[in-house]
C-alpha cells in the first residue's frame, strides 16, 4: 500500500496524532506554529522519537512562558509575542515589522533579558544605530514604533513595572534638532529642473510620464504602480485610488498582491491635472508600439505602467531610476552652471515618498482648506496634513515678508 505524505497511518498501520504524518521518504514529522506565527516542523526516523521531541518542544514552550511570566526572557521572546498577537495587521506591514526588527535588533540588543533593559540602554541604542550604524533619525523612529508597544504589552502583563522605552526617541530628536530627519519637499524650482531634464533625456525620456503622474497626484508608489487603465476616467478627468500593488520581499525574490489602499480613507478620487492628462496619454501611444503590461495579480491587469519586460515596476526599480537621473543631472548641471559663471541648482537625494511629500508642500502653498489637502492625500489623521501645512506656510510667510519689503508696502 502507498501511503501520501499526509495518511494518518504509518507505513506499519499505527494511527498518527494530530500534526504528526509520515513522508514519502518513511521520516516522521511534526508540525507546529511558533511564536511568530510561522509554521514549522520537526523530522525524526522513528516515530518513538518524533514523539520525544515533540515533548520535548512543548516543554520549551512552557518555558518560555514561565520565563516571560518571571521576566526572565528575552525582548526577542516579547517582540515575537507582541506580534504574534497583532492579528489586524495588514501581510506587507507585518512582513516589513519582521524584516527591520530581524535586521536591526534581533542579533543585538533583542538578546537583553526584558526585565534588565533600562532606559539608558535603550537610548544608547538608538544613538548606537543613528551615529555608528549610520542609520537615518526617520528609520530609527520605526525601529522605536516596534519596540515601545512591545515594552508597553510586557507592562500591561505585569512584567516589568515601566516602559524603558518612554520618551527615549523625543530626546534624541531635540538633542539632534528639530528638523533633523525630517522628510523636505522639494522647491519648485528643483521639481521643474528634474522634470525638464527627464523629458529631455533620451535616456530617461520613458521615465517621464510616470514622474509626472507621481509629482501630478502624489499617490504613494504602491498605488501607483498598482494603477490601471480602467482606473481612470479621461471624459471627467478623474483618477480612481481604490487599491494598491505590494511587494513582498527584499532580496533578489519578491512577490506581489494587490491590497486595500494603506489607510481608509486612502480610498479616493483624484482630479487629473493637463500635465498627467497628457502624461497617460503618451504612455498610451508609448505602449501601444512598444506592448501594454502583461501582469495579472490577484485577478486584476491592465496596469498602467510597466519594466523592460512588460510586467510590474518594483518600487525599488523606481527609486534606482530616480537616483541615476537626479545624480547625471547634477554632473552635468555642476559643468554647465562653471561655464555659465552662475551658482548651480543641485538636486539632493529623494525618493518616491519625497514626490508625495513635495506635492503635498504644493498644494498646501496654494490651498487653505486642510480637509481639501487631507482628502486628496488620502491622509487618514489630519495632523500629518498639518505637519507639512506648517512646514510649507512657514516658507510662504518669510517670501510674503520678502515680498512686502521689496515692494515697499510696509515702510
Amino acid at each position: 500500500m502507498a501511503y501520501t505524505r499526509y495518511s494518518r497511518r504509518d507505513n506499519k498501520g499505527r494511527v498518527l496524532n494530530r500534526r504528526e504524518s509520515q513522508c514519502k521518504d518513511l521520516k516522521y514529522r511534526y508540525q507546529y506554529t511558533d511564536s511568530r506565527g510561522v509554521r514549522r516542523s520537526i523530522y525524526a526516523k522513528t516515530l518513538s522519537d518524533l514523539r520525544e521531541r515533540e515533548k520535548q518542544l512543548i516543554r520549551d514552550q512552557l518555558d518560555g512562558i514561565d520565563s516571560y511570566c518571571a521576566g526572565n526572557s528575552t525582548l526577542n521572546y516579547v517582540f515575537d509575542r507582541y506580534i504574534q498577537s497583532k492579528t489586524n495587521l495588514k501581510p506587507n506591514t507585518k512582513v516589513n515589522y519582521e524584516y527591520m526588527y530581524d535586521r536591526y535588533v534581533r542579533d543585538t540588543f533583542g538578546k537583553k533579558i526584558i526585565s534588565k533593559i533600562r532606559y539608558s540602554d535603550v537610548k544608547s541604542f538608538y544613538k548606537h544605530l543613528i551615529y555608528d550604524s549610520g542609520l537615518r533619525a526617520n528609520t530609527v523612529d520605526t525601529i522605536h514604533t516596534l519596540l515601545h508597544p512591545a515594552f508597553q504589552m510586557a507592562v500591561r502583563d505585569e512584567i516589568i513595572r515601566i516602559n524603558p522605552s518612554d520618551g527615549v526617541m523625543g530626546e534624541i530628536k531635540k538633542s539632534m534638532g528639530k528638523n533633523k530627519g525630517v522628510r523636505h519637499a522639494l522647491t519648485l524650482d528643483q521639481q521643474r529642473a528634474f522634470l525638464d531634464y527627464t523629458k529631455n533625456s533620451f535616456t530617461y525620456c520613458h521615465w517621464y510620464p510616470l514622474m509626472v503622474v507621481l509629482f501630478g497626484t502624489g499617490c504613494r508608489i504602491s498605488e501607483v504602480v498598482g494603477l490601471r487603465w480602467e482606473d481612470v476616467d479621461y471624459e471627467n478627468r478623474l483618477i480612481s485610488i481604490n487599491h494598491s500593488v505590494v511587494f513582498i520581499g527584499h532580496r533578489k525574490y519578491s512577490d506581489c498582491y494587490v491590497s486595500t489602499p494603506k489607510t481608509e480613507s486612502g480610498t479616493r478620487i483624484i482630479p487629473m491635472m493637463d500635465a498627467v492628462y497628457d502624461a497617460l496619454h503618451q504612455e498610451f501611444e508609448y505602449q501601444e508600439l512598444g506592448g501594454f503590461n502583461t501582469d495579472e495579480v490577484d485577478g486584476m491587469a491592465g496596469f498602467i505602467f510597466r519594466n523592460r519586460d512588460g510586467k510590474l515596476l518594483k518600487p525599488t526599480l523606481v527609486n534606482r531610476a530616480i537616483k541615476r537621473i537626479y545624480e547625471e543631472y547634477n554632473s552635468e548641471e555642476i559643468i554647465k552652471a562653471h561655464k555659465e559663471h552662475r551658482e548651480p541648482l543641485i538636486l539632493p537625494h529623494f525618493s518616491c515618498h519625497h514626490i508625495r511629500h513635495t506635492f503635498c508642500t504644493r498644494i498646501c502653498e496654494n490651498e487653505t482648506n486642510l480637509k481639501v489637502i487631507q482628502s486628496v492625500m488620502g491622509h487618514a489623521n489630519i495632523e500629518t496634513t498639518m505637519d507639512i501645512y506648517a512646514e510649507a506656510t512657514d516658507q510662504k510667510k518669510k517670501e510674503a515678508l520678502f515680498e512686502l519689503e521689496q515692494n515697499n508696502k510696509i515702510f
